[in-house]
């Protein structure tokens, strides 16, 4: 079999067209991808599992007819199952669990014609904005290899962002679709809540604020794949109509001039860096150009109250991750079946009362309607996706005598002890200080995008964050078609 040579030449949309011409074969396409995976993967670390004749298998039975059809895919390894295919969530308490079913996005996906490769990278539970997981190792950033490609969905962003594949799968409970593009030089939208489904194992995922969808090199691919997969199904808790116009053709359409409110201010008070803050005002400059209507402007959101609340989700999100680890395990959780910090957060979760938990969730209702207020005003909200570049790997790690101190507490079970001492409000302002600007589109359900319009003189990308009002991804996906016409970054490739 002759090797194609133009695969990197290719968003999806455009692989899927050489393949409905005859011009290439799928089995053509699918050995580019392969090759690019075995030669680039040893240095990214961004696919943790292998699944190349599970694809052989599916292209020799005959793929679906889809607007995807032939294009190489990776899901990563999280929510979405794959039947017969691992899934360990970065968690070695999963290693050796295999689902016996696809979940209904996948099914999806596969209907699209897509040809998924393997699985990817992320960290435990998707807790954390880099992809570190003591199971996996790190995932690098193809654009600077001593660096993280963000997290949650690192492994699916290194793997596009390096030419592995032109599309794979994310999912997006804080950002962590959004993170990783920016980080990567990708397009990566977080859909409206209910725009796609989570079924049959999941109504909701994170008290609402998780949404699962693609990471692209262009933005056609993500509103065409947007295209294939929306819909609800029976059972889901926040079904949205399909729009009367699908969000491919919607592209077409110029979005006219729009009023938009941006700031570069970090909602919880710290320090944002330069060139994050350089990034959203040379992207406001740039829709000014384009003729909209651009001034400084925030929604009347408290940063502080909704990021300890935000936390309080985490904390028992995760005790309840735990508590569904033991059905895999078949006894009790141990903190060994977990990372250390893991654990730790449990111990939080568990140290809340219910009732402090639903007091907590109230403050979602109050962010979400200043922001609804605000986006009554404005079509859109610009910030910088993260306030600071990638960090370096290992950075960000529990440095030594955090590690002693969190195993002690783990050790003795002193949960109560760090919710009174205030080290609970202490972890949520640490922990989102570096990446504070995507959180509220999660809670409010918004949809939200990170478009790729800067580079570092370190060519370093880093993503610019747009957000729309509820069921507003056609608006969102054509300023950022906009954008990508008036700045094209497909050909912009890492060279690390």
């Amino acid at each position: 079999m002759a090797a194609f040579t133009g695969y990197g030449d290719c968003d999806a949309l455009g692989l899927a067209e050489l393949v409905r011409k005859r011009e290439v074969s799928a089995e053509e396409v699918c050995e580019a991808a392969i090759e690019r995976i075995e030669a680039l993967n040893p240095a990214l670390n961004a696919v943790i599992h292998r699944a190349y004749d599970y694809a052989r298998e599916g292209i020799g039975k005959g793929l679906p007819e889809g607007p995807f059809t032939g294009v190489p895919f990776l899901v990563k390894d999280l929510v979405s199952t794959v039947a017969g295919m691992p899934l360990t969530m970065g968690c070695k308490g999963y290693r050796g669990y295999t689902p016996s079913c696809d979940s209904e996005l996948i099914k999806r996906f596969k209907a699209a014609g897509v040809v998924i490769l393997g699985k990817t990278n992320c960290p435990e539970f998707g807790l954390m904005g880099i992809t570190e997981p003591e199971l996996h190792g790190p995932t690098r950033n193809p654009w600077d290899t001593d660096r993280t490609p963000g997290g949650s969905s690192g492994g699916s962003a290194a793997a596009v962002a390096s030419g592995m594949v032109p599309m794979a799968s994310g999912g997006d409970g804080g950002g962590s679709i959004r993170i990783p593009s920016g980080y990567c030089g990708l397009f990566g939208l977080k859909p409206s809540r209910g725009r796609s489904t989570l079924g049959p194992a999941y109504g909701e995922i994170w008290q609402g604020a998780e949404m699962e969808h693609v990471l692209t090199r262009s933005v056609r691919d993500s509103a065409a794949m947007l295209d294939a997969v929306c819909g609800h199904m029976p059972g889901d808790p926040y079904p949205i109509p399909r729009p009367a116009e699908p969000f491919l053709a919607a592209l077409e359409k110029a979005p006219g001039r729009l009023r938009i409110g941006y700031s570069t201010r970090s909602p919880l008070g710290n320090e944002v860096h330069p060139s994050c803050r350089e990034a959203a005002e040379h992207a406001a400059r740039l829709l000014q150009g384009l003729g909209h209507d651009v001034e400084e402007a925030e929604p009347a959101v408290d940063g502080i109250a909704l990021a300890k609340s935000y936390f309080m989700m985490y904390f028992g999100e995760v005790a309840a991750d735990i508590r569904e680890l033991e059905g895999v395990l078949g006894r009790k959780a141990k903190p060994g079946d977990v990372e250390g910090p893991t654990w730790a957060l449990k111990l939080l979760g568990s140290a809340y009362s219910a009732g402090e938990f639903v007091l907590s969730l109230r403050e979602w209702n109050r962010a979400s309607r200043a922001i609804a207020d605000y986006l009554g005003r404005y079509d859109l909200y610009l910030t910088p996706t993260a306030a600071m570049p990638p960090a370096k790997i290992g950075e960000l790690k529990v440095s030594g005598v955090e590690e002693v101190l969190m195993n002690l507490t783990n050790k003795l079970g002193l949960g109560s002890l760090m919710r009174l001492s205030g080290i609970a409000d202490k972890i949520a302002i640490e922990a989102l200080a570096r990446t504070p600007f995507t959180q509220l589109g999660n809670i409010a359900g918004l949809p939200a995008a990170s478009v790729p319009l800067y580079w570092t003189r370190e060519n370093q990308p880093l993503g610019v964050h747009l957000m729309a009002a509820h069921g507003e991804e056609g608006l969102l996906l054509r300023v950022s078609a906009q954008l990508e016409k008036a700045q094209p970054w497909f050909d912009r490739r890492p060279t690390a």
